[in-house]
């Protein structure tokens, strides 16, 4: 029986997909996998991998059905004991799967490992996190503040990865679905992605939840990929902004511990807030696009 099933997700990123399975292929190095890519409704001709990669089992939706229904459909056919799940904009490093492996099956107490994430430039990406609070919408991994001081107090708070020494392993709050590796073993007591998150947070939601159950979420930087981030995203900014701060709103009001004489109170501050963040995101990147084609 093999040991690892692959899951991709992908929607109008093929160009990416072509080149990441041809890295997985690369740095199998003997384990025999199989790999389930569900294609919610491209229109770059995802056949072109069916000619390329006949091995890999591809499912194709008749319509853009969201990130995480999308990973379950593949769940529902998989049945490794591991499962690694990966955006199709990710080139594996050699050893990766290797790694992972080794270090799940002594770490019995496991369910979700995160490797080291790299740009396209080989700059650490924040993939390991903490779980957010009303300070993560202005000092997040993406924020603007971030990025101007990305060694402050409260984002090095939020994303963990710097704190990770000398490569060893680190236990988080979550880590990053662009790529993970999964204990089937926890996926049967916890259940899959919660299908409500359209794309962005059902990660984190998966950690959570996991977490609750006793199992570790752990930061692996022994491993690592490289994520040319956004890939999708980018061709669809205004959908992409409101799907992430939607499934940010509901990521709050399920895991929040309301009162009920506070609930409405609290819901309304987090609607408001989260809504005041995505027009000046919207604003700020629409505004940076204008200058781009100014000059």
């Amino acid at each position: 029986m093999h040991e690892l099933d692959i899951i991709i997700v992908n929607y109008n990123s093929t160009d990416y997909l072509l080149d990441c399975l041809g890295s997985i292929y690369k740095s199998l190095e003997g384990h025999s996998v199989k790999i389930f890519v569900a294609d919610n409704a491209s229109s770059d001709n995802i056949d072109r991998i069916v000619i390329e990669f006949p091995d890999v089992l591809l499912l194709k939706n008749k319509q853009n059905l969201g990130y995480a229904k999308a990973v379950n459909e593949c769940l529902s056919l998989s049945s490794a004991p591991f499962v690694s799940i990966m955006n199709p904009d990710i080139l594996i490093n050699k050893g990766c799967f290797q790694s992972i492996l080794s270090f799940m099956r002594i770490k019995n107490d496991i369910a979700i490992v995160g490797p080291k994430i790299l740009d396209g430039n080989n700059s650490i990406q924040g993939s390991a996190r903490a779980f957010p609070t009303p300070l993560t919408a202005i000092f997040g991994r993406s924020s603007i503040l971030t990025k101007i001081l990305p060694n402050n107090r409260i984002s090095s708070k939020n994303i963990l990865t710097g704190t990770a020494v000398d490569n060893r392993s680190l236990d988080v709050d979550w880590v990053s679905g662009a790529f993970m590796f999964v204990r089937r073993k926890a996926i049967n007591q916890i259940g899959p992605m919660d299908d409500r998150f359209f794309m962005y947070w059902e990660d984190a939601d998966w950690c959570k939840r996991m977490s609750k159950a006793g199992w570790r979420i752990v930061y692996y930087p022994l491993a690592s990929v490289i994520h040319y981030a956004g890939c999708s995203s980018e061709r669809s900014l205004m959908k992409s902004l409101f799907e992430f701060h939607k499934s940010a709103y509901y990521f709050y009001c399920k895991h929040h511990d309301f009162s009920e004489t506070n609930q409405f109170l609290w819901k309304s501050l987090c609607l408001w807030g989260l809504s005041l963040r995505f027009y000046s995101v919207l604003g700020v990147k629409a505004l940076a696009r204008w200058c781009g084609r100014r000059i």
